[in-house]
Parts: C-alpha cells; sequence; structure tokens
C-alpha cells in the first residue's frame, strides 16, 4: 500500500496511533488473521447501524404524506436532508479525524446518531422531525469517510477489496433491516414505534462496533489546518481519475435512493394496492446486495476495477427496463439486479478512491462520499418532482439519465492510465 507523501507526526501521539518511524515496522491486517475477523465484524455492524438510521424513513414517505399533508418531494426530504447534511459535514469530519484518531470519531458518530433516531420518534411535528433529522446527519458524516480510510490505512491491498465489500455488505444489510423493520413495525404500532425501534437496533450495533474494531496501528496524527486540508482536496481534484470516480459516486447513489424513494408510492396505489408491510418485505431484495458487494469486491483483487465497473452500471439499465414493466415479478426482479449491481459497482468505485489517493486518504474518501450522499439528495428530491410531474415513467427517465452518464464514465475509467507506483 502506497503510504502519504507527507507525515507530520505531533509530539504525543493518541493511544493506539503509530509514530513515522512505527508504520513501516508494522504489519498490515490480512485475511486470514483474528484482527481481520474482529475489523469486519465491527465495519459490518458498523454498515448496519448507519445505513439502518438513515434509510429507515424511506417506506414512510407514503405515511408522511398522508399524516403531515406533504407532497412526495416534502417527504423526501426526510432522507435528503441529512444525506445533504452528511455529506458536507463529512469533509470536515474526515479532517478531525486526522487529528485525533479514526476511532473516537467514528464512535462518537455511531452512538450520537442512533440517540437522536430514538429522539425522532417523539417530535410532535413535521418541522421538528425534519430538524432531528438534518442533526443526525451531521452525526453520522463521522463514520463513512472513515471507515474507508480506516480500511485503506490498515488492511493489506490484496485483502482491502475483500473488507470493503464485507464493511459496505453491512451498509446493505442495514439498509434492508432499517426498510423491512420499519414497514412491519409500522403495521403494528405506527410509524413512531418503527423509527424508534430502529434507533434501538442502532444502538446494539454500535456496542458491537465498538467492542470489536482493533485500534489503529499504521495513523499518523496531524494537526488539524483548515489550509492544509483545502490543499488536500484542491491534491484529489487535480487528479482526473478521482474526478470520474466522484461523478459515479454521484451517479450511482443518486439513481439508487430515487427508485427506492418513490417505489413506495407506485406500490401502495392501483393496480398493486399492496400493504406497508408487503413493500418493506420487497426490500428483502438488499440481500442480494450483501452478497454482491463482497463478491465483487474479491473479483475486483483479482481482476482489476476498470474490467468490472461498466459491466455492472450496464446491467443496472437492464433492471430498470424490468422495473417499467407493470408486473410485480418483473418490478421485483428489476430491484434485485440494480440492487445487485449497485452495490457490486459502489465497492468496485470506493475502494478504487482508497488505492488511487496518494495522500490524505480520508480527504479522498470524504470527496468521493460527498459526491455520493449529494447524488443521494438532489437526484432524490428532483425525483418527486418527476413523480409528480409523469408518475413512475418521470423517475425511469430520470434514473435512466443518471445511469447512461454513469456508463460512460465508467468506460473512461476502464481506459484510464494507472499512477505510476512510488
Amino acid at each position: 500500500m502506497n503510504m502519504p507523501l507527507t507525515a507530520r507526526p505531533i509530539a504525543a501521539p493518541l493511544p493506539g496511533q503509530a509514530t513515522a518511524e512505527a508504520v513501516s515496522e508494522t504489519p498490515y491486517i490480512e485475511r486470514g488473521t483474528s484482527a481481520f475477523l474482529r475489523t469486519n465484524i465491527a465495519f459490518f455492524c458498523a454498515g448496519i447501524a448507519t445505513f439502518a438510521l438513515l434509510y429507515c424513513v424511506q417506506p414512510l414517505m407514503p405515511v408522511f404524506s398522508a399524516e403531515f399533508g406533504v407532497s412526495p418531494a416534502v417527504s423526501s426530504l426526510s432522507l435528503s436532508l441529512p444525506t445533504a447534511a452528511m455529506a458536507v459535514c463529512m469533509l470536515v469530519a474526515s479532517a478531525v479525524s486526522e487529528a485525533v484518531g479514526r476511532k473516537p470519531v467514528m464512535l462518537v458518530s455511531v452512538f450520537a446518531s442512533a440517540t437522536i433516531t430514538i429522539a425522532c420518534a417523539l417530535m410532535p411535528g413535521w418541522d421538528q422531525f425534519l430538524m432531528l433529522r438534518a442533526l443526525q446527519g451531521v452525526l453520522l458524516s463521522g463514520l463513512p469517510a472513515v471507515a474507508m480510510a480506516f480500511i485503506a490505512e490498515e488492511v493489506h491491498p490484496r485483502s482491502s477489496g475483500y473488507a470493503m465489500g464485507l464493511y459496505i455488505s453491512g451498509s446493505a444489510m442495514g439498509g434492508m433491516m432499517g426498510r423491512v423493520l420499519t414497514g412491519v413495525l409500522m403495521e403494528w404500532g405506527g410509524w413512531r414505534l418503527a423509527i424508534g425501534g430502529i434507533g434501538v437496533l442502532g444502538l446494539m450495533a454500535a456496542v458491537v462496533f465498538w467492542r470489536c474494531l482493533p485500534p489503529s496501528r499504521h495513523f499518523v496524527a496531524r494537526p488539524l489546518a483548515m489550509r492544509g486540508l483545502a490543499a488536500n482536496f484542491a491534491f484529489h481534484l487535480r487528479d482526473g481519475g478521482l474526478r470520474w470516480l466522484f461523478l459515479e459516486g454521484f451517479l450511482l447513489m443518486g439513481s439508487f435512493v430515487t427508485l427506492y424513494n418513490y417505489i413506495g408510492y407506485r406500490l401502495l396505489a392501483e393496480p398493486f394496492s399492496l400493504s406497508h408491510a408487503v413493500v418493506g418485505l420487497i426490500f428483502t431484495v438488499y440481500l442480494v446486495g450483501i452478497g454482491s458487494s463482497t463478491l465483487v469486491g474479491g473479483m475486483a483483487d483479482r481482476f482489476g476495477r476498470r474490467r468490472l465497473l461498466w459491466v455492472m452500471l450496464l446491467a443496472m439499465l437492464g433492471g430498470l427496463s424490468l422495473m417499467s414493466i407493470d408486473s410485480l415479478p418483473f418490478i421485483v426482479t428489476g430491484i434485485a439486479l440494480i440492487t445487485f449491481c449497485f452495490f457490486g459497482a459502489h465497492s468496485l468505485a470506493s475502494s478504487w478512491v482508497g488505492r488511487r489517493a496518494r495522500m490524505a486518504r480520508a480527504q479522498a474518501s470524504s470527496l468521493y462520499l460527498f459526491s455520493y450522499y449529494m447524488g443521494s439528495s438532489i437526484v432524490g428530491a428532483v425525483g418527486g418532482l418527476a413523480w409528480s410531474a409523469a408518475g413512475w415513467q418521470g423517475v425511469t427517465w430520470l434514473v435512466g439519465g443518471c445511469l447512461l452518464l454513469a456508463l460512460l464514465g465508467g468506460i473512461r475509467l476502464a481506459w484510464l492510465k494507472p499512477l505510476p507506483a512510488l
């Protein structure tokens, strides 16, 4: 693994941190070791907590429209606001982790966001609920970008693709559990019980994360300097390959979230008229994402990311075509295909960012995830306007355009010249 070009160690490293002199002598975490198993358990649980907490509102959007009298586009703010807040704050959270350490930032993030979710269930009005959801996005920002940096720093390059895939598998599991459990709990006790239950689940996963995650061994603390932070961002944005990867994150997440935001409206209405619990159960297709991120991540270690990314994107377009048919089996098959390929493509792109960045990997990861979650926020909100204007056909045209552009980016990345070895 290429180490950062510059490192300015502070005088007294935090517990569990490495000094610059000791970094080269410390072994990386490798597949087959107990440290690798503990790391993967920790990040699997972190993924569950983060994405169950974030996406638990998605199947409830039609409920919010009915209970608070808001349009689909306004209801989607329950997801768009926290994802936008998380995207912006990630840029700072990654820099904070460079100064105080990876694990402390991630622990505060996951415990505080779970607590905020429980508080969301108690809010009396729509405005108060949205304010807490936005705050939750701020708190959640401390985990995703820092998690990617931790894996890039601590896990051996020949095992990093597999480790990143397992983390994203946890994200898929969290997304599925958040949606499925929310739908079931909604039918049983209403939306407040559903969101509160997900908050308790998040706290449980946070405890496992805290107990299992090993300390950093290759992290070298750097003083928190905004000028240096801006320079790191500029350094990464000058790399054409990273810019393409950031765009891929925007388009991938924007397309995926938009489909899941508005499929509930479609399936609750005629001719399907499904219940909230059944719509929630359809989200069990997330299980294919759990498998795909690990499978594709492992394949990337052997065959290369440039050979796989554009294939995933082409298959996503095929899944979108299936979802345009007014038949429940075709819709479920299309959702499953898109979910499989989305998590595979995200695993490829996110691990590619960690491999390509030559320095300040946390900032490179945060720029990728900034684009990723801004795609969720912006395209997801525009999807509400598309739904209001033209129903599912409008959503299909919007998502199809995003995926076509992403496919062109994937083809361009396939021809990207690798950086020379340091």
